[in-house]
């Protein structure tokens, strides 16, 4: 029996369609017209696909085995006919809460899958499914993968596509399912449609593939999605077949932070599923001092059964998310203005720093100095061209530890700080006449509370004694002229808080206090008046000269976010980071290192950050770009490259040109 048919409607629609033209007529015969071009086969079907959209339109059961029917179109909406790697990857059904034992999640249960379809020449394709173990009381859900490819044609591109759709076990709409986390979770850092793990790029066929029962078959426990998921986001252990892998990049990222994932949500039918339903397979994939079976670390538990006694929902949740929330609580105590002036005999800039509240009311800071951590000014000269490079920034800790620095003063409840290195400021008017600061600072903290710094030898390595606070910087000139100022509208922290989280602590560690970008630095705002956080402040260490490594880690700020992202194989798209690219930045840009003691051309130099091969240099060196030469030579063809002919990168496809 045909249970569902979602393309009834548009079934309806073209059968009324072709009675009404049927019926236009008046009895006569027209005259016979010319004959027209030949046309392609199929006038309705889809050419093109760089969309694929699939849906499972039919579920039919006879005598258990179902028989289902997926519709694809492209982005149009014209069928898509000739589809050739297609394939019901999982068909699993979900076993109820306490199903498979008492305080058990419910679970997904694999029953079967099907390479072998018939294309019906319309757009739909009809796969008859050999399942195990099928229960029609128990939903069921189908996944469905169409693998990057081409039609039968062998010429026009299919995209990967996967759709997860779930049903009642007679074909209706399903009447319960678990959903807890949402793909657009992952992509907030995974790019969207890009590949995470064995091809995959939806959240539901990971998990339609990491059941538990694959992990109980094999014994590896972290092989369970609910598991493993956890495992691959924090590095309390290992993970992978050979269990070899670290996951030090993703815990750095999401810090332990369960909101990143799990977010409430009215399309997700379970989403406080991971505090209402705990579990040992779960709790042990972060809390790996645990032995339950033994009483290690916790009181001895065989099973799931006795795990939401102590552990109710509300508990979980607060638990889970109290050290988050605190952190944001601490951080937004405390702001800070920041101001710079430049004297004209001495040519050095005096940074004044007056902490407030949260209502904007000044603090003194002798108030709070025993709690500060460290104050860090860091003070560079050119915004858009930095001229002192790393070593020669001008970089002080005015307070550490509780102790304000000698070369630092407090006055009227402000912390003072005049810069001791050569400035070498340029000419009026040039972007080298404005030196541009950049304060952070961090209060020693511990359990949600400020609390005063008892080390003075602390170096700042153990980042969970004190909260990294928010940062500000300051511009001043020399001839009491507007300040230089670089560029905010092709990469603004918005991006990167949608992955790090709006609290990161940027460089947080032992050489930094953990800077907080708010909005306190924005000196820019958009299209609707709302102030542009920029990552501009970070030129004051990142340099065209390189960081402490000179050119070797490419620590230009140009390069090194490319070369960061892209080495742990995160970031995939441009539009994850950029809102915008501004090409006409580089034409206040010079040399920067590329390699220990050489230089390259600013736009190739940007460019080979993430394309490295030889074609791409001798490429480049044919339009006047310079790839690790001498300094002095690249910053002589800094302005004689000529890629912007012919290159037009979007931020939708960097490899658009002119022509």
């Amino acid at each position: 029996m045909n249970l569902q048919n979602r393309h009834f409607k548009w079934l309806l629609a073209a059968f009324t369609l072709s009675m009404a033209l049927s019926g236009c007529s008046d009895g006569k015969d027209g005259k016979d017209g010319k004959d027209g071009k030949d046309g392609k086969d199929g006038s309705s079907v889809a050419y093109v696909i760089n969309k694929l959209n699939l849906d499972v339109t039919n579920v039919n059961y006879n005598n258990g085995i179902p028989t289902i029917t997926v519709f694809a179109t492209n982005e149009q909406n014209l069928p898509v006919v000739g589809l050739k790697d297609l394939e019901v990857k999982n068909a699993v059904q979900l076993l109820p809460l306490g199903a498979t034992g008492t305080g058990n999640a419910a679970e997904w249960q694999y029953i079967g899958s099907q390479k072998t379809f018939t294309d019906n020449k319309d757009g739909s394709y009809t796969f008859t499914i050999n399942v195990e173990g099928y229960n029609p009381e128990l939903t069921q859900r189908y996944n469905i993968v169409a693998s990057a490819s081409t039609l039968l044609d062998g010429v026009t591109a299919v995209p990967r596509t996967e759709i997860s759709e779930d049903f009642s076990g007679e074909g209706y709409e399903a009447l319960y399912t678990k959903n807890v986390v949402a793909t657009v979770s992952c992509n907030n850092c995974h790019a969207p449609d890009k590949v995470i793990h064995c091809g995959s790029t939806q959240v539901e066929t990971c998990i339609s593939c990491h059941t538990q029962e694959l992990a109980d078959d094999r014994n590896r426990p972290q092989a369970a999605f609910n598991h493993l998921v956890h495992n691959v986001h924090n590095d309390a252990k290992m993970y992978g077949g050979n269990l070899d892998l670290s996951a030090e990049t993703a815990h750095n990222i999401v810090q332990d932070t369960c909101q990143n994932c799990h977010v409430q949500s009215d399309e997700l039918t379970e989403w406080g599923n991971w505090s209402s339903v705990p579990t040992i397979g779960v709790c042990s994939s972060c809390h790996v001092d645990v032995d339950f079976k033994t009483g290690k670390g916790h009181s001895q538990q065989n099973d799931n059964s006795n795990c939401v006694a102590c552990h109710n929902a509300s508990w979980t949740e607060e638990i889970h998310t109290k050290a988050p929330t605190q952190k944001k609580i601490l951080i937004n105590q405390y702001g800070l203005n920041v101001e710079s002036a430049i004297n004209a005999d001495t040519k050095a800039a005096t940074i004044s720093i007056e902490v407030v509240d949260a209502n904007g009311a000044a603090v003194d800071i002798k108030a709070i100095l025993p709690m500060v951590q460290r104050f860090d000014i860091i003070t560079n000269v050119g915004p858009n061209n930095v001229t002192l490079g790393y070593r020669g920034k001008d970089s002080i800790s005015a307070v550490k530890n509780g102790v304000l620095d000698a070369a630092a003063k407090i006055e009227d409840g402000k912390l003072v700080y005049t810069t001791s290195k050569d400035l070498q400021l340029g000419a009026e008017g040039t972007d080298s006449e404005t030196a541009f600061t950049f304060v952070g600072w961090a209060m020693c903290s511990d359990k949600g509370e400020f609390v005063t710094c008892d080390d003075p030898a602390f170096d700042g390595s153990d980042t969970e004694k004190y909260t990294g606070m928010k940062a500000d910087m300051a511009f001043a000139t020399l001839s009491g002229q507007a300040p230089s100022m670089r560029h905010v509208n092709s990469v603004n922290f918005t991006a990167c808080a949608s992955c790090h989280t709006k609290e990161f602590e940027v460089h947080k560690g032992s050489h930094n206090a953990g800077f907080v970008l708010s909005e306190q630095l924005s000196h820019t705002k958009d299209a609707n008046d709302m102030p542009i956080i920029g990552v501009d402040a970070c030129v004051a260490c990142h340099t065209p000269d390189g960081t402490y490594a000179g050119g070797a880690n490419k620590g230009a700020l140009e390069m090194k976010l490319h070369v960061e992202h892209g080495e742990q194989g995160i970031i995939k798209d441009c539009a994850q980071c950029h809102n915008d690219f501004n090409l006409n930045a580089f034409k206040a840009k010079g040399a920067l290192a590329t390699a220990a003691g050489q230089y390259s051309t600013p736009i190739a130099a940007t460019c080979t950050s993430c394309h490295s091969d030889n074609l791409v240099k001798s490429h480049a060196e044919s339009q006047g770009a310079i790839i690790n030469g001498a300094k002095d030579v690249a910053n002589d063809a800094a302005q004689l490259e000529t890629c912007f002919f012919c290159h037009a990168p979007v931020i939708d496809d960097h490899t658009a040109m002119k022509m």
